[in-house]
């Protein structure tokens, strides 16, 4: 059925249950764009027959008069960093090629029960570690938008979850489900013009999620809007005996709770977040942000983080630490990538194994991981950074005596060109200078898609919430959309 895959998830539920439309259909349709957007690279693994399945139930489901669940007819894309029972997990790593789980995350299970099914498994940066989709083992994902003044390099969809990003811009999926570690739900999502939310550290579980920094790491949904983002939000929460770290705290309703008014809320702008260079394009669509807020209801405050210019350093620290011993366990042993050369011993495989497996972002990140938490250098380094990440989060707890949220800008850019950055880990590094902040703080924050900049790429402008108030930033996030009204989307080419 022509159309369905330009709907929303709930249009997509709401469809769905007044019998518009029969699950079957969406999922045939949102099957047939992605075998029709191959020149993407979006897709590592393709699970038409997933979507089916999950299709067939709900159907089947609503014929029997039952009621249909909370995601019935809405099939998804699940990035490769979610391991999925039976179909091959791999983070975009050849150290992982092969591997197909016996057990399912917890995430993707809440969305098999919600009546989701899956269109495939979605490119990535190997391990999560990028922010331009460039470092994956199976090619780069190519972003769906291009330039309308006359350049033709291919774009790059955002990092880590460049893949979910790309589909969900490009309408190949009505939504994804994505991690953020520093910023790599709500960079890609600003990059390709939709929306993301990274939620409180412990409010989605992280078990079965291939492990990159474990005190960073936290699940999240990227769609087209913030009511499906509150949608899929609901579905992914919820406390999870199998995480030490999951929050034991009940799911709001945040969809029900969506409102775009306001008033009484104090807005921070966070004076440490005008940045030197920053184009004048995304300055002004800031300072437009704060006109949309006080339209809404919302006072207006200047705030100030004191500690944000050293957040980059303390997270370039801290995350590749603990990429270095999450990513230890991967030696050839038990499963994936083996390398044994003729007559190798047991430190000779792990060495082949390792160097074949990973790729060079990987490589340097454990190296440096290693290196800071060194017998000469944890102190002078690790312990640092970790005081530091101490003073960001108190620089958050001071801004919310002021203000309920913060406004700010989602990325330092617009989407650059696949190949621009790559070659300078420091400039590819700095796409996270607005976001790794709440990422250490573990606070809820979204990029909402609010404008173009003049090669008519889209930009984001992110809110940032107090830890567990993900209603608060949904609200604002909705009060920007509104009056947005951004509605550009991707020139189909492919």
């Amino acid at each position: 059925m022509t159309g369905l895959t330009d709907l929303t998830v709930a249009e997509l539920r709401d469809g769905f249950r007044a019998g518009d439309f029969s699950a079957r259909e969406a999922a045939e349709a949102f099957n047939g764009a992605v075998a029709a957007a191959k020149v993407l690279n979006a897709f590592i693994v393709e699970t038409p027959e997933h979507a089916l399945a999950a299709a067939d139930a709900a159907d089947k489901a609503r014929a029997a008069g039952e009621t249909p669940k909370p995601l019935a007819g809405v099939p998804l894309g699940i990035k490769d960093l979610f391991c999925t029972k039976g179909v091959q997990t791999t983070a975009a790593s050849h150290i992982l090629g092969g591997f197909k789980p016996v057990y399912e995350s917890t995430i993707t299970q809440k969305l098999w029960d919600a009546g989701a099914g899956m269109l495939g498994k979605l490119n990535m940066d190997q391990f999560a570690m990028g922010s331009s989709n460039e470092t994956s083992a199976f090619g780069n994902v190519i972003s769906p938008w291009r330039r309308s003044d006359g350049g033709n390099a291919p774009l790059a969809p955002g990092g880590s979850s460049g893949g979910s990003s790309a589909v969900v811009a490009a309408r190949i999926a009505p939504a994804a489900t994505g991690t953020d570690t520093g910023g790599s739900i709500r960079q890609p999502a600003a990059f390709t013009g939709i929306c993301g939310i990274k939620p409180t550290y412990g409010r989605c579980s992280r078990w079965g999620v291939v492990a990159f920094a474990s005190s960073l790491d936290q699940a999240g949904p990227m769609a087209r809007t913030v009511r499906d983002c509150a949608i899929m939000l609901e579905a992914m929460s919820g406390f999870d005996p199998k995480d030490a770290t999951s929050l034991d705290l009940p799911v709001p309703g945040w969809e029900a709770g969506l409102s775009a008014d306001l008033k009484g809320k104090r807005i921070g702008i966070p004076m440490e977040y005008r940045v030197d260079n920053m184009p004048a394009e995304i300055d002004a669509l800031w300072q437009q942000g704060i006109e949309w807020v006080k339209d809404a209801g919302a006072e207006v405050v200047e705030v100030s983080l004191p500690h944000t210019r050293y957040a980059l350093p303390a997270y370039y620290i801290i995350a590749p630490a603990e990429a270095s011993s999450n990513l230890a366990r991967y030696d050839g042993v038990r499963y994936g990538l083996r390398e044994l050369p003729e007559g190798a011993g047991l430190q000779d495989m792990y060495a082949a194994t390792r160097a074949a497996g990973f790729g060079q972002e990987v490589k340097r990140r454990i190296l440096i991981g290693t290196y800071v938490l060194s017998a000469g250098f944890y102190d002078a380094y690790y312990n640092q950074a970790q005081k530091v990440r101490a003073l960001i989060a108190r620089d958050f707890d001071d801004a919310w005596e002021q203000c309920d949220l913060l406004l700010t800008p989602t990325a330092p850019s617009a989407a650059f060109a696949l190949g621009e950055k790559s070659a300078d880990p420091i400039a590819m590094y700095l796409n996270d200078v607005f976001t790794v902040p709440s990422s250490l703080a573990g606070l809820p924050a979204m990029s909402v898609p609010a404008g173009l900049d003049g090669a008519g790429l889209p930009l984001g402008l992110q809110v940032i919430g107090k830890a567990f108030d993900e209603q608060g930033v949904l609200n604002a996030g909705l009060a920007l959309e509104q009056r947005a009204g951004f509605a550009a989307r991707p020139g189909k080419w492919w």
